[in-house]
């Protein structure tokens, strides 16, 4: 007996279509790329249909900290929640799909988390962007339902993709034309103990007859346990405040670093007093603001899951440091024991533990390169008035 669907045609006469493997994992590769709603967003959750960001088919994962791209992933999506969802395709005549798929899968998500950059993610959605000959920007915009020159929402979704990835939280999505009971079993079972990574499966199945081919789509390994905790994490988005933040780093960390955040909300009131709180769904933030001459300057941000960022990146793109100021900055921050950064650094938006900072001397060092680098600051705008 055969897999079928029958297409009613305006004679009311129907059309058989017989379930066909396809003829190459390529093809199916393919079609999730030129259309991502075959992953069925809305069957892996109702209430707030996933909609996908697709960042790059290929995408290579190191593993190890500054090693070559020794694994690649068939497509990194992202959702509108900025939620990395990891895609693996298989034709279900290749005998891995069983089990060996699975190993892959979670290595790949345990080496993307340790080793991908956000940067290099974000680098691989621009270059995706220029093959298909569209703005980066907007297309981000347009995903997201706002404009290109909306630069909070769009820095906000990337920082919200890299709090993701600190945090775990990912989507592991297997597709095959069909998904085999071996794999169906082991996907619900791991979609049901993991917590912050959503595990699933997705059968395509091709169909064709009478010249016409239909694809059909069927979420598997969602129970309606794992659906209830897992959507429960969805949540709206939420302007963070003092208590709410201090509150959610308490659960999630420990002491220390709530003394030493503290510390640095008591440092910024006094030396850069216009603090930014987050909107982030789940990680709170405060961005400690410096306003000189009607402009805006940050220079960190202070997150929840424990991690001070570094924000070289803004500091450039806002004209706040130029480049030998960053290197300067850098130095003096390395200078400080457990704070280990790259010369390329100055480029991006590094993060270190709140920890870090413990000891009297490291927070220190910390603190008086920030205020060296508020001094620069001020001075070079001194320097633009006299001029």
């Amino acid at each position: 007996m055969h897999d079928a669907i029958y297409l009613v045609q305006n004679d009311g006469q129907l059309i058989e279509m017989i379930a066909q493997a396809y003829d190459s994992e390529a093809l199916l590769q393919e079609h999730l790329a030129s259309y991502p709603h075959l992953l069925a967003g809305q069957q892996i959750n109702e209430a707030a249909p996933r909609r996908w960001l697709l960042v790059a088919r290929e995408v290579g994962i190191p593993w190890e900290e500054g090693g070559g791209n020794q694994l690649s992933l068939d497509h990194l999506f992202l959702d509108q929640d900025a939620i990395p969802t990891l895609v693996e395709v298989k034709r279900s005549t290749d005998t891995r799909i069983r089990r060996e798929v699975i190993g892959q899968m979670l290595e790949y998500a345990a080496n993307a988390v340790a080793y991908w950059p956000i940067e290099s993610l974000r680098a691989r959605f621009v270059e995706t962007c220029t093959l298909k000959r569209c703005d980066a920007d907007q297309t981000l915009a347009d995903f997201l339902d706002t404009t290109a020159d909306d630069a909070d929402a769009i820095e906000g979704f990337w920082q919200q993709a890299k709090q993701n990835l600190n945090a775990g939280r990912l989507r592991l999505l297997f597709v095959a034309d069909e998904i085999p009971p071996q794999l169906h079993r082991i996907v619900e079972f791991l979609n049901t103990q993991m917590t912050d990574t959503e595990v699933l499966a997705i059968e395509i199945k091709q169909f064709v007859g009478a010249g016409l081919q239909t694809l059909v789509p069927r979420l598997l390994g969602q129970t309606a346990q794992a659906q209830q905790r897992k959507s429960a994490a969805v949540g709206k988005r939420q302007r963070w405040d003092e208590g709410t933040f201090f509150a959610a780093l308490g659960e999630r960390t420990g002491p220390t670093e709530v003394r030493i955040a503290r510390q640095l909300l008591m440092w910024a009131q006094a030396q850069m007093p216009d603090v930014w709180w987050g909107l982030g769904k789940r990680d709170g933030s405060f961005v400690p603001g410096y306003t000189h001459r009607g402009k805006w300057y940050q220079l960190i941000g202070v997150w929840t899951n424990g991690y001070i960022e570094l924000q070289f990146q803004y500091m450039k793109s806002r004209g706040a440091l130029n480049d030998q100021q960053r290197q300067e900055l850098l130095q003096r921050w390395r200078q400080i024991p457990g704070i280990s950064l790259t010369d390329d650094s100055i480029e991006r938006r590094p993060s270190i533990p709140l920890s870090v900072l413990a000891n009297e001397d490291a927070w220190d060092k910390f603190s008086r390169a920030l205020e060296w680098a508020l001094t620069q600051i001020a001075a070079k705008d001194a320097d633009e008035t006299a001029t």
